[in-house]
This record gives structure tokens, C-alpha cells and sequence, in this order.
């Protein structure tokens, strides 16, 4: 469990942002380097490679129009199933051993993480990279692993196998099945290490369902139909694209006018699955609403002078600076950037955009940070908060 920033802290203006990130992030970058091809989040906290903080890294890398983009990301499909497509979340290339009894497996995870690969490759071919067919064809057998493989809720939306997958470690949505705050993290991890132990597999261990956390994930969703919108466009593969878009009329399908956001199916559909959090946001990437973009300019809502915050206020179990209880992340928050971009929402855009820049700033480069201080919490530095100086330099 990450450490988390003291909600005590005053409240303070973020620090003055540089004219260019850069040279601050491509130093972090160069220094989180590793030789087996890899950046790593965090050289104390995070060693290990992690799925989804590569694709952003690549995507960091080919801005810099460093080649360590291409090699980040054939590093992504070292393990992945040739099979099934799966993906691992986790490599353990310094050790491969490291681990190897809680996953059942030496070397890698046995979950996965959000495909972001697609977006990666799409990112580095309009940055004038060259990706070869074989990590274009990995990372459509990867997406098609989640579309075809994977179990799909009964409003057709994609479950994730354990809440680790979905990337947002501890959301106010697993709160139904996991624990919220008033549940020790002690307790939270043994429920977790249950939940892994429950999981469904195919004959060479990649994970089909889990009858005991069978969520459909909007905002896993979302990001799935996403990266194969992403690869599709790409390729010009008609099939992916259909299967894109079946997917993202189901996310929209989930939003409700009432709460004022996506809900997941199955068992929290009632209860935890309706809060109001920026990661279930990232459906405006393929549900581009403005009632979902008006959000991340609402004071009230979500928006924050260093990014949105990941809960929106209202909702009870909103902490500015509890894991994944407030902080803004930096990872969405680019998301959340992207998909005002794309849609046409110049001002959400800038809002989300400069509020992200100045996080990163005012943070270190932290892990993730109090969306209205700029207080880091989790690691300091951390890899992927690199993405502002991406953002700054679209301007």
C-alpha cells in the first residue's frame, strides 16, 4: 500500500510551473531506465515493470523521440500468452522468481491491466515511429483476448477478473466486495489475495472471469473498446472496429441521468458500483457526453486547481488525499485530457490539461496528489507523471 499525503496540510497555491517540464522529466525517465527494456515506476517503490504505466511510457519515450519507445513496448508483450493474447500486468525481469508462489507463475503476474498498448502504438506511428507488424499484431491479439476471452457482464460489458486489473487499485466501486476506508488495508489485501485465489483460467493460466468479483467495469470497459477503436483506425480492420463500437454503445448504455454517471453491472450495480469517481470518466473517450465533460470544470464536482479529483466531492467517501479516495492521478487525468481533445472540448481540455501540469509540478512528480494542494502522496517520483510534459507540449 502506497503511502498517502496528510489531509491536514493547509491548503496552498501550486508551486510556480516551469516553462518546460522537460528537462526534469526526461531526467526522471533516464534515471527509472533499466537494461531489460523497461522503465520503472519508482526505483524504491514500484521496481517492477507494470502494464499499463509502460504504454505511457512509451508514449513518453516517443515524444522525446527516443527509440526506447519501441523497446518499452516489445518489452510489454515478452510475456504475453501466444495463445490466448493475454497480457501479464506485472514482469519481473530482474527476478523472475520474485513472486512466483503468490501468482502462480515465475516471471510474471497472472492478471492483466487496461490495454493501453493500443494507444501506444497508434501514439508512436503519428510521432513518426515505426512499430513492426508483430507488436501491431500483439497488441490486437491482446485486445481481442478481452473482447472474445474475457467474460461479459449481462449488459455486455467486459468483468474484470480482480479489482487489481482495473488499474484503480482501491476505487470507492470495489467497496461492495473488498472493504472501504473503514476496512484496515491489512484486511483489504488478504480479501485481494482471496479474490486472486478465485479466479477462472483457461488451460494455460490466463484469467477468464471470477465468480466472486464479477464486475462490469465501465471504465475497464471503456478503455478496452478504447484501445481496439485505437487499433482498428490503425489497421483498418473492420471487424476490430465493430467489435469496438458494440462495446462502447454498451458503456453508454450503463449512464444514468440520476446519479450523473456510468454504473457498473453485476453486484454492486446497486451499491458501490454508482460512485462518482474521474477513473469511470474515461468512458468520454467512446461516450463523449458533455454531462459527463461539464464535471471536470464543476468546483463542486470534480475540478481542482492541480486536476480533477479522483472522487467527485459530494460523494461520502470523498478524502483529498486518501488512496484512491480524492488524490488526482496523473494517468487519468491525461485520459481525461485526451478524450476533451478528441471530443471538441477545448476548455475542458486546457482546464484538465493545466491542472495536470501543475500537479506534476507542484508534486515532484509525484505518484498522485491532492487535487486542490498539490501535496504528492505515493511514490516521489514516479514515471508516468511524465505525461504532463507530454500534455505541455500540445500546448
Amino acid at each position: 500500500m502506497a503511502a498517502v499525503a496528510d489531509d491536514s496540510q493547509s491548503p496552498r497555491e501550486p508551486s510556480p510551473v516551469p516553462a518546460d517540464l522537460g528537462p526534469a522529466a526526461l531526467a526522471m525517465m533516464e534515471d527509472h531506465w533499466r537494461a531489460e527494456g523497461y522503465t520503472c515506476p519508482s526505483a524504491e517503490v514500484y521496481p517492477w515493470q507494470w502494464l499499463w504505466d509502460s504504454c505511457f511510457h512509451t508514449v513518453i519515450w516517443a515524444e522525446a523521440g527516443d527509440d526506447r519507445a519501441l523497446v518499452e513496448l516489445e518489452t510489454i508483450f515478452a510475456g504475453q500468452d501466444r495463445v490466448s493474447g493475454f497480457v501479464p500486468h506485472m514482469g519481473y525481469q530482474r527476478d523472475p522468481g520474485h513472486d512466483a508462489v503468490f501468482w502462480g507463475r515465475r516471471g510474471w503476474s497472472s492478471l492483466t491491466q487496461p490495454p493501453m498498448y493500443g494507444h501506444a502504438v497508434v501514439e508512436l506511428v503519428e510521432r513518426g515511429l515505426v512499430v513492426p507488424d508483430r507488436l501491431v499484431e500483439a497488441a490486437c491479439s491482446g485486445v481481442r483476448f478481452l473482447l472474445d476471452a474475457r467474460r461479459r457482464s449481462p449488459a455486455g460489458l467486459v468483468e474484470l477478473a480482480h479489482p487489481w486489473e482495473s488499474g484503480a487499485d482501491d476505487s470507492a466501486r470495489w467497496d461492495d466486495l473488498v472493504g472501504g476506508p473503514a476496512v484496515s488495508a491489512a484486511a483489504r489485501r488478504t480479501r485481494k489475495g482471496d479474490l486472486l485465489a478465485a479466479v477462472t483460467r483457461d488451460a494455460d493460466g490466463s484469467p477468464l472471469a471470477n465468480d466472486h468479483f464479477a464486475v462490469g467495469s465501465v471504465a475497464f470497459s471503456a478503455l478496452v473498446a478504447f484501445n481496439a477503436a485505437e487499433l482498428a483506425r490503425h489497421t483498418g480492420d473492420p471487424d476490430l472496429a465493430g467489435r469496438a463500437a458494440e462495446l462502447a454503445a454498451s458503456v453508454a448504455a450503463r449512464w444514468d441521468d440520476g446519479v450523473g454517471t456510468w454504473i457498473d453491472d453485476g453486484p454492486t450495480a446497486a451499491g458501490s458500483g454508482r460512485a462518482r469517481t474521474a477513473e469511470v470518466l474515461c468512458a468520454l473517450l467512446v461516450d463523449p457526453r458533455p454531462d459527463g465533460f461539464s464535471q471536470l470544470i464543476d468546483a463542486d464536482a470534480f475540478a481542482g486547481r492541480c486536476g480533477p479529483t479522483g472522487v467527485h466531492r459530494a460523494e461520502a467517501t470523498y478524502s483529498g488525499s486518501g488512496y484512491w479516495r480524492g488524490p488526482s492521478w496523473p494517468q487519468v487525468d491525461y485520459l481525461l485530457w485526451l478524450a476533451a481533445r478528441r471530443a471538441g472540448e477545448p476548455d475542458v481540455a486546457a482546464s484538465v490539461g493545466s491542472g495536470l501540469i501543475a500537479g506534476a509540478a507542484a508534486s515532484g512528480f509525484a505518484e498522485y496528489w491532492n487535487a486542490d494542494t498539490g501535496a504528492p502522496g505515493g511514490a516521489v517520483p514516479q514515471s508516468w507523471t511524465a505525461l504532463a510534459w507530454v500534455v505541455q507540449q500540445a500546448g
